[in-house]
């Protein structure tokens, strides 16, 4: 699934901008065939999450209609046109003309349909689509779930497993688009360094393999060509640069590839993109790029906009991205969810790494078995759709299969993490063996994302209380960790002491490099003390630095993201002030606290 583009050979209309909107809060619309259009309705800008733009949206967790009309272009005259939604929360259905062309679940991630059989050619078509994101236990990520849970800890409104809102809506770009008949249908690149030879490996598909396929690479005017192939006899191609200029967070170079296809001599489709030629590996406990060890300072982010809600927002990347490079950061974490593609181009250019994650956020596994075969082969399509859509992004250095997933008997496991008791035994029970269906369910997952890609390491960011086992097949471990706030609140001294003390007990049973993927403090905008008090700006800057100063003092930590890059809103709970996440080193209209000015200090 290629991302859009435009070329002499390729065409695309961009649909976004103000559609047709009514809520289904009843859910009659099905009856009631909204699908042929829908009447009663009002505007709202696509793309957008519905819970910020009206009154009566703003905790609408269910049923939203959405209609516009297109024509399709005259010149589009072969028979390969497409609709692409970038991504859709939580289940879309969609019609044109009244006729159903398909359904996807799960959102943040694309998903397509051809249109040769649905659309008129000479008059205007109309698209229905019925967006529905009620919270159900075996969906991912998961809600309205009872016991061994996020409900231990938060009697939340609306009733998620994770900690941000529950955004709806068709909340990505939408696209027309049109190809050749002859066309390329995936372009997988990667990249390695042999004896200061980049190797430039490409892998191309097409919709007939009747054609022919050559590459072509360019930078400051040089340029290095493959020969021919035949798509019937092979399709992959190998292209060498002697002496590359390589892709790191100081000089992010890209270069320019394009790939051909010809049929008799004559070129029928092309595609562009641009290319990072870097290595990442792991070695030790270090995780090298281009052969150098890397250390990673940067942030876990989120989509969120009191405007747009998680809707693509792209004068706010640019800022975020903007503010990340200000503050001295090089990397982030898609927590908890892939971000736009977009946001990723960006990401190519400014030198981020980037640890890519899919949605399986609040993952549990007591409950109905059913549900959680459910939730597996969700998994399991979403890292199947994150890799296919990012694998060729040079700032994407790893692949996260989750964020904190719920060990069985979470409860009891937290409660043994307090920092009240500090030998170095008290963290034994993290080598118990935990339900064998639990730990298998996690290696399916990493095993799956190895296959898929194996030229970057494999993840996940994982919980207090989480059993070893677990870690034994990633490649990289990320904990995330909160005592002085979750556990142990103002005792920073103690909370430190069992911080060092985890540490070292999970390298010295793994022998992997480290990352704390999460840590942090509320610190409200304003509220200032002299003593260390919760929810001050002060102890949210002497939490991060008590960290920060830890890190220096473990070779094997190979980075920290700090939780959370700005404010973001969440559900309604009493341990959530204003229904937002205060932990950001900005406010969520990106004003930098005093957490901020000290972070681009240290990391500058």
């Amino acid at each position: 699934m290629l991302y859009p583009q435009q070329n002499n050979y390729r065409d695309i209309n961009i649909l976004d901008g103000i559609w047709k909107f009514k809520l289904d809060p009843e859910n009659i619309g099905l009856k009631g065939n909204w699908h042929n259009g829908i009447n009663n309705s009002r505007p709202i800008v696509v793309p957008s999450s519905w819970n910020e733009l009206y009154p009566d949206t703003t905790d609408y967790i269910g049923v939203g209609w959405y209609e516009c009309d297109f024509f399709v272009p005259t010149s589009w005259i072969s028979n390969n046109s497409g609709l692409r939604f970038s991504s859709v929360t939580y289940k879309a259905t969609v019609w044109i003309n009244g006729n159903l062309i398909g359904t996807h679940e799960g959102g943040h991630l694309p998903f397509e349909f051809q249109l040769d059989n649905f659309v008129n050619d000479d008059k205007s078509n109309k698209l229905v689509v019925r967006v529905e994101n009620e919270l159900k236990p075996d969906r991912v990520p998961p809600g309205n779930v009872e016991g061994g849970s996020l409900s231990i800890f938060m009697e939340n409104i609306p009733r998620t497993n994770y900690d941000f809102f529950p955004y709806a809506g068709i909340d990505r770009s939408v696209y027309l688009y049109h190809l050749p008949e002859f066309h390329l249908t995936d372009v997988i690149v990667t990249t390695s360094i042999v004896n200061d030879i980049g190797l430039v490996e490409i892998i191309v598909k097409s919709n007939n393999d009747e054609t022919n396929c050559y590459a072509l690479i360019s930078s400051d005017g040089d340029s290095i060509k493959s020969s021919s192939i035949s798509l019937k006899e092979q399709n992959n191609i190998t292209l060498k640069i002697n002496n590359p200029k390589l892709w790191s967070c100081s000089d992010p170079f890209l270069y320019q590839l394009t790939v051909f296809i010809t049929k008799n001599g004559k070129i029928v489709d092309s595609y562009q993109l641009e290319i990072g030629v870097r290595s990442i590996e792991i070695k030790g406990h270090q995780i090298l790029l281009n052969g150098e060890p890397i250390e990673l300072k940067g942030f876990g982010r989120h989509e969120d906009s009191f405007i747009t809600g998680r809707g693509q927002n792209l004068p706010q990347t640019i800022k975020d991205h903007n503010l990340l490079k200000w503050i001295g950061a090089n990397s982030y974490r898609t927590a908890h969810y892939p971000y736009s593609e977009e946001d990723l181009f960006l990401a190519d250019k400014h030198g981020f790494l980037v640890v890519d994650e899919i949605p399986a956020v609040g993952l549990f596994f007591d409950g109905k078995e059913k549900d959680i075969e459910t939730r597996l082969d969700i998994c399991r399509k979403q890292i199947s759709e994150l890799i296919n859509r990012d694998r060729n992004h040079p700032s994407v250095i790893m692949w996260s299969i989750a964020n904190e997933p719920f060990p069985p008997d979470l409860l009891n496991r937290m409660q043994r993490m307090q920092p009240q008791e500090t030998s170095d035994n008290i963290f034994n029970f993290l080598s118990e063996p935990v339900d064998p269906n639990a730990t298998k369910f996690m290696n399916t997952l990493l095993t799956d994302a190895k296959k898929l890609d194996n030229t970057r390491p494999v993840t996940f960011a994982a919980v207090h209380g989480t059993p070893i086992e677990w870690l034994d097949n990633v490649d990289v471990i990320m904990l995330n960790r909160y005592y002085g706030w979750y556990f142990g609140g103002v005792m920073l001294d103690e909370a430190v002491q069992k911080l060092s003390i985890e540490l070292d007990y999970i390298y010295g049973k793994t022998k992997k490099p480290i990352i704390i993927s999460e840590f942090g403090a509320e610190g409200m905008t304003g509220s200032h003390s002299v003593s260390q008090e919760l929810y001050t700006e002060e102890y949210q800057l002497e939490f991060w630095k008590r960290y920060l100063d830890l890190a220096e003092q473990k070779d094997f930590l190979i980075g920290l993201h700090a939780w959370v890059f700005a404010d973001f809103r969440t559900t309604h709970s009493l341990k959530r002030i204003s229904g937002l996440n205060q932990k950001g080193a900005f406010t969520r209209d990106r004003k930098p606290k005093m957490a901020a000015h000290y972070l681009k200090k240290r990391w500058n």
